[in-house]
């Protein structure tokens, strides 16, 4: 089974020198590329340099995660192309339990390894954790981290179980299946596209699932951290993208009661004196009914399947019945 480790790269020589050395050791019998999103440092000049075994792909544009991806990927051979950010530290073997889960299900299409923080290793890390699951409104949660509620490592995810969507910061996926997929949807540009793609994977009928035998440490917050208005526009916006796309039922009634529960956030957001994140979320929302009528003839073009998610509301779990595991 040929791995592809793909590493999406911008101005980031400073986390390259810190994170690649890991990858390089711990991966032996996979390739390792850089893909480079037309950067205007010298991180191409130092991956030559200091890592002339690392094959680099030079896009020709910043398309962001979702096209930096879908174009360096038309120039890469693998059977399984591993996703991984450049501020992502990896472990002894942790490609072992990987290749096993492949192996073992044929099914199996995407993987996601058990994500720690890098900061605080003690830690799950916000993207990803023990894997991502989703609820009725399109609002996504994870084993380990519910909106700020993060718990410690007891290893209590370290079974290998079936989940609804993996991060993007670590990413496993067969080629085959990324074909299939079309890859990322473009317009995404970054946040949620990996969600979109796991979500049109399920309504194929194609397995997503955590292994937690494998674990990789996350910096997190590298391009966009927590406090940048533009993540919140991103997340906001591209998570309705998501929705209205993909799930299964009454549209509109979906949408309506999302969208009442995305003006609470602005609310709070305005509340608590961050009138930036309260204008992201109502730009996302300008933003997304221009795009309406493009997102519902994709619907109209891709399959829905019911059943997407297990809980019903994350928000009125979390926030009225105090349910913060899953």
């Amino acid at each position: 089974m040929k791995i592809a480790i793909v590493i999406l790269n911008w101005n980031g020589q400073a986390l390259l020198q810190q994170f690649l050395p890991s990858v390089v050791e711990h991966s032996k019998g996979a390739d390792i590329y850089v893909a480079d999103n037309a950067s205007s440092d010298d991180s191409i000049p130092f991956l030559k340099k200091q890592f002339p075994n690392v094959k680099i792909v030079q896009n020709i544009s910043n398309g962001g995660y979702a096209k930096g991806y879908n174009d360096a990927l038309l120039h890469i051979d693998a059977d399984i192309f591993c996703l991984l950010n450049n501020d992502v530290e990896v472990t002894a073997n942790w490609l072992t339990a990987i290749i096993k889960a492949f192996e073992t299900n044929d099914s199996t299409t995407i993987i996601q390894p058990k994500i720690l923080d890098h900061k605080n290793k003690a830690y799950f890390e916000y993207a990803g954790a023990g894997g991502g699951f989703i609820d009725k409104y399109g609002y996504a949660y994870c084993r380990g981290r519910v909106f700020n509620m993060i718990e410690k490592d007891k290893q209590q995810y370290d079974d290998t179980t079936p989940i609804f969507w993996a991060s993007g910061a670590c990413f496993f996926i067969r080629k085959s299946a990324f074909q299939e997929l079309n890859g990322f949807d473009e317009s995404y540009f970054a946040h949620f596209e990996e969600i979109d793609l796991c979500w049109r994977a399920f309504n194929k009928n194609m397995v997503t699932t955590y292994v937690g035998a494998s674990t990789v440490y996350h910096l997190g917050g590298a391009t966009l951290n927590a406090i940048n208005p533009q993540k919140t526009f991103l997340n906001f916006r591209n998570s309705l993208f998501t929705l209205t796309k993909n799930a299964n039922g009454f549209l509109f009634g979906i949408i309506f009661l999302r969208l009442t529960l995305d003006g609470l956030a602005s609310l709070k957001f305005l509340l608590d004196l961050k009138p930036a994140h309260f204008w992201a979320i109502l730009r996302s929302h300008f933003s997304y009914y221009a795009h309406l009528p493009r997102l519902l003839k994709q619907r109209q073009k891709l399959q829905q399947k019911k059943n997407y998610y297990q809980t019903v509301s994350v928000v009125w779990s979390y926030f009225v019945r105090k349910r913060y595991r899953y």
